[in-house]
């Protein structure tokens, strides 16, 4: 099995860990906003930070697989002119790493602050639009 097959299997598999842990930090998110006090806790805290972790790894794994891909001699023009081509090499990392950077902020704003903002929120809101709507649905559910 070669290298590209271990990562792409990583990649996948990871996904379905994201989206579990995207799904709990809604929640938590979500939960400490309409709560009573509006104060963080360390369940926020926790899955804030693993949130982040895994946004991180998958867009390393992710980056690691375009470079494989653009060493052997991928034709831009030709990405660019097909619809799931430019989702794959273009759209999907440009939106994760986006994502990815705004996971990192929340994830220093919720541990910095007591109490949770709507700037936070909104953020974090924002990072999981940009995670669903770049998450390749049908091919890790293969519809």
């Amino acid at each position: 099995m070669d290298l590209y097959k271990i990562l792409l299997n990583a990649h996948k598999g990871f996904a379905y860990l994201e989206l579990a842990l995207t799904a709990l930090f809604i929640i938590a998110l979500l939960t400490v906003m309409f709560g009573y006090s509006g104060k963080v806790n360390k369940f926020l805290k926790k899955i804030t930070l693993f949130t982040m972790i895994f946004f991180h790894v998958q867009f390393l794994i992710g980056i690691v697989m375009l470079i494989m891909n653009f060493t052997k001699g991928l034709d831009m023009g030709a990405v660019m002119k097909n619809a799931d081509l430019r989702f794959q090499y273009v759209e999907h990392p440009f939106s994760m790493l986006i994502a990815a950077v705004l996971m990192t902020i929340i994830n220093k704003k919720v541990k910095s602050n007591d109490t949770i903002s709507l700037g936070i929120v909104i953020m974090g809101l924002i990072a999981v639009g940009l995670f669903a709507f770049a998450f390749p649905w049908t091919r890790v559910f293969g519809a």
